[in-house]
């Protein structure tokens, strides 16, 4: 194991100090990751992270090389007290993938990836045959794999079968900001891997999307352009962090049941009544 990833660097001020996240025997006191992509300047992008108070941020291996305007970015975020999650955007076949997660963990030294392999172009979904053989790969390779899944049954137990454990799977189409499409889906790979880390992945695009997955029981969200993109980017982190803090309290607080039929909140029996009326 690097001795980087050996210390990671937490955030004394989280919420979450008494709930601590486990991803590959790591220790994290943070629920939300970020992405370092697409900000107006990097000043708002260290600003950003801080207030979402993440300790994983993800950075692009197509957009950073190890001098000039890259190595000034990697120190903004070393500055920033983070540890990096490289990840393999923009990768659409196995060997692609691959080769792009060994020049990360050359470059950030770590053996943390975020595994992307993409299928289809116009809805930037995961090939999920090339994502379970480029992660049994890397796997084999000492990597810590963090992949980008649908949210499929079927591929995410295949994933954790060739050594995932943890699991990345869609809200929603990247970029789409639709929010939980398929709420049911998300909450049977909760009760189906109920020991398994889940972090929501890709489509976010409003705090109230962050508190809808953590009241389905997620442990975390991993987000980029809802909140880049957003006119106050520092606010919505701020607003984003304090949306999934609130939904994993209700679902540990325990959820009230829907029902199709309305119920009186004040009982009948023992009520007063006026024997005039």
């Amino acid at each position: 194991m690097n001795t980087a990833e050996k210390s990671s660097k937490t955030r004394t001020d989280s919420p979450d100090a008494k709930d601590p996240l486990n991803l590959y025997d790591e220790v994290f006191h943070a629920r939300l990751l970020i992405g370092s992509a697409m900000y107006p300047s990097p000043d708002v992008m260290r600003r950003a992270i801080v207030a979402s108070g993440a300790e994983l941020v993800t950075v692009s291996l197509r957009r950073e090389n190890a001098g000039g305007s890259g190595a000034a970015f990697i120190n903004i975020l070393k500055n920033a007290a983070v540890n990096f999650l490289p990840n393999t955007a923009g990768c659409h076949t196995v060997k692609e993938a691959v080769t792009t997660a060994q020049m990360g963990r050359e470059l950030f030294g770590v053996s943390r990836v975020k595994l992307e392999v993409i299928g289809r172009s116009g809805c930037l979904n995961p090939d999920l045959f090339a994502l379970t053989e480029a992660a049994r790969i890397l796997i084999e390779d000492g990597f810590r794999v963090y992949p980008y899944v649908t949210d499929d049954l079927s591929a995410c137990e295949k994933l954790m079968n060739v050594g995932c454990r943890v699991l990345m799977p869609w809200a929603a189409p990247i970029g789409t900001g639709k929010g939980p499409i398929n709420p049911y889906a998300l909450k049977m790979l909760r009760e189906e891997f109920p020991d398994t880390p889940l972090i929501a992945d890709a489509g976010i695009g409003a705090p109230s999307h962050a508190a809808r997955l953590a009241e389905l029981g997620f442990d975390g969200i991993l987000l980029n352009t809802a909140i880049a993109k957003a006119g106050d980017p520092v606010l919505m982190a701020k607003a984003f962090r304090n949306a999934f803090d609130a939904g994993r309290d209700g679902y540990h607080a325990g959820l009230m049941p829907e029902s199709d039929l309305a119920a009186p909140s004040t009982p009948e029996f023992g009520t007063p009544f006026s024997p005039f009326s």
